[in-house]
């Protein structure tokens, strides 16, 4: 993905001397902030042209950031300034806003950035406050935080979900209302028939699909049979997967979500190799931007993973899953799907043939008759941070959920699975929260994530939206 463009405007006295005077020292502290941030290699600097002492340069400093077209603006401040500069450049800078001031003490940054955010609170503009030096790891760790959860948020401004099919298995969870989408995101919607992805799928080229067959073939365990996972069979799973990929690319979806279940998994086949090689970052051709892709055109838990992707700059996979069971003795979540499980979780390695290694296609259950493949594998180990977006009465809520995927033995993990649906793949997860607190609490089936520790940006993310979250860490302390 493209680096994040973040714009820099420093405030000022609007007294001419006093202006003049600071103008070395404002200088200083714009070029400082702008350089550690470079230096982080994340992200590209827009700075303003001019430090802002009046009302015009306010307004031109404002549009200047606008046309350059970034993501967020850091409003910075190194000496005291007249709030209504800031009230008038973030009429035109684009938010979300971060108001930055260091802490020198023969300065007045502080009582500036204090003044200019009560400014903005009785405007109603959504900001967040962070002050210190610039140059300390970790200062510049909570700014670069703020920047990719406002980036997130930037970025899903514009983009189209693309939703095959209907809504499946009577979930009201699935289904999202779009004029909310504009007014929170900024994301449009639009339905595409099923059909379309078998009419396109017979139309892909067979050494395409021979080669895809032979790679998998290769670096994972097939285990064909006579009846539901033929080779004809794995085949029209990869012609499926052609076909999405030629269609998104067609339509410019941004993320998409699949009914796929009483239509596809009666009379064509089951889409989980098509969901799984969408959502990895690499397929049989190699290195891919992922393309999120919601099974059961969950649109909610798209567009969780559709945050989620973002804040990880498309480098990794995001989980989707069915909060399927607890089990008391191990302490453990089983999170399973049968579909949108990426192949990438099978080793969490950028190398698709360490992953795959580790997975195992297997005939799909009999609840889907028209057969195929499920992506079978447990999911490495390591600290995840898992999340779901949903509505309550109507307002948007995240509930966030620290955790760790966990692993046993090959053989105990198989008896496990063994308990639940033995084709799907699985996530044996271990959370702070206890199962009473997850599931007084968590609010549908369908969960969502990612490798490492993400609340800070998705609270940053959520303050920014307008949205309440709850953290369920067991009473742990998160910011």
């Amino acid at each position: 993905m493209e680096k994040i463009k973040v714009g820099i405007l420093t405030f000022s006295d609007e007294r001419k001397y006093i202006h003049d005077a600071m103008l070395d020292i404002n200088l200083q502290y714009q070029t400082a902030l702008a350089n550690e941030l470079v230096k982080t290699g994340k992200v590209d600097v827009v700075q303003g042209r001019s430090i802002i002492g009046n009302r015009e340069t306010a307004r031109l400093e404002g549009r200047f950031l606008a046309e350059s077209g970034v993501h967020l603006t850091i409003c910075n401040y190194a000496i005291w300034c007249y709030p209504h500069l800031t009230a008038i450049a973030t009429n035109f800078a684009p938010g979300p806003y971060l108001m930055f001031s260091n802490l020198h003490p023969s300065k007045c940054g502080m009582v500036g950035m204090m003044a200019a955010a009560g400014a903005m609170d009785q405007l109603g503009r959504t900001y967040q406050k962070l002050w210190g030096d610039v140059g300390n790891p970790e200062v510049l760790q909570k700014i670069m935080k703020f920047i990719t959860a406002a980036a997130a948020l930037s970025r899903l401004k514009g983009q189209t979900m693309g939703v095959f099919g209907g809504r499946p298995l009577g979930m009201y969870t699935a289904v999202s209302n779009l004029e909310q989408w504009q007014k929170i995101f900024g994301i449009d919607v639009e339905h595409c028939e099923q059909y379309e992805i078998m009419r396109r799928a017979e139309l892909v080229p067979q050494q395409d699909v021979t080669r895809a067959r032979e790679y998998l073939e290769k670096h994972a365990l097939v285990l064909y049979n006579d009846s539901n996972l033929t080779q004809e069979i794995f085949e029209r799973q990869i012609r499926t997967y052609y076909a999405l990929k030629e269609i998104i690319r067609e339509k410019k979806f941004d993320f998409i979500g699949i009914k796929s279940i009483g239509d596809l998994t009666d009379y064509w086949c089951t889409v989980d190799l098509a969901e799984a090689f969408l959502n990895d970052p690499y397929d049989w051709d190699g290195a891919k931007e992922p393309v999120v892709a919601a099974t059961e055109a969950d649109m909610d838990g798209a567009l969780t993973m559709q945050i989620f992707k973002h804040l990880t700059e498309g480098e990794t996979a995001v989980l989707f899953a069915d909060v399927r069971h607890y089990d008391w003795d191990r302490k453990v979540w089983f999170f399973s799907n049968s579909g949108t499980h990426a192949t990438f979780f099978a080793g969490a390695s950028k190398l698709p043939a360490d992953n795959l290694k580790h997975v195992t296609f297997k005939p799909e259950c009999s609840d889907y008759p028209a057969g195929g493949a499920s992506v079978h594998h447990f999911a490495a180990p390591g600290q995840v941070t898992l999340a779901r977006l949903a509505r309550v009465d109507g307002e948007y809520k995240m509930t966030i959920v620290p955790g760790e995927f966990v692993n046993f033995t090959r053989e105990e993990m198989a008896a496990l699975g063994d308990h639940v649906t033995p084709e799907w793949p699985i996530a044996f997860t271990r959370t702070a929260a206890s199962p009473e607190e997850f599931l007084s609490k968590f609010p549908c089936n369908h969960i969502h994530g990612v490798y490492g520790d993400y609340v800070d940006e998705l609270t940053s993310f959520c303050r920014i939206s307008g949205i309440t979250y709850t953290i369920l860490d067991g009473g742990l302390k998160h910011d």
